[in-house]
């Protein structure tokens, strides 16, 4: 009845797709081709479930550059033991495959959740550019940004050289295993 919702499996199917690509880029378009639905559909259900908190959204950051992408978003789970259980995958991280995305998943919700603990008003991004540049997740307060990484097993990775050209005010930091409690507790990495 909530939202008049015709074809609940539907819903289902979609949260699969959307489970398999966190993290990626999702073109509306194409899930509605996938499902056999209308891209407005997909939207519709995609907004349910951002309504209900099983998902969230990143849209793309730019300050109307040419280079960036700005029209495609990321989805991602309020919690992994959704996504786990949606495509039954309850393995130790140890044999997983899947473990860059869970990790990028877990470390993206908990450092929002910190931040609307903390009050702070904080907008939240991806970026990348045409020619494949990209940053897990933005960082913006009022006029400060920062730039955020997310790697489970290499923990280098410098900031692409286009964002540190056209943003050279930004602070970039690269989140691993050994500092993500620093990343989600302390006030270090607040903008």
């Amino acid at each position: 009845m909530f939202e008049k919702i015709q074809n609940s499996n539907k819903i289902i199917d979609l949260l699969k797709l959307i489970a398999y690509q966190v993290g990626a880029e999702v073109s509306l378009h194409e899930l509605g081709q996938q499902l056999g639905m209308s891209k407005n559909t997909v939207e519709r259900y995609l907004d349910l479930l951002t309504k209900v908190q099983i998902l969230f959204k990143l849209s793309g950051y730019s300050t109307n550059l040419r280079k960036e992408v700005t029209k495609s978003s990321k989805w991602y789970f309020f919690d992994n033991g959704i996504r786990n259980a949606i495509i039954n995958d309850f393995r130790l991280p140890a044999v997983r495959q899947d473990m860059g995305l869970l990790w990028e998943n877990y470390c993206m919700y908990e450092r929002i959740k910190i931040n609307r603990y903390s009050n702070t008003d904080t907008e939240y991004f991806f970026w990348r550019t045409y020619d494949q540049q990209e940053i897990d997740l933005i960082e913006k307060n009022g006029e400060r940004i920062h730039a955020f990484e997310f790697k489970y097993g290499n923990q280098s990775k410098k900031v692409p050289a286009f964002f540190s050209k056209s943003y050279p005010d930004a602070g970039f930091t690269v989140i691993h295993p050994d500092n993500y409690l620093d990343f989600i507790l302390s006030t270090e990495y607040r903008v």
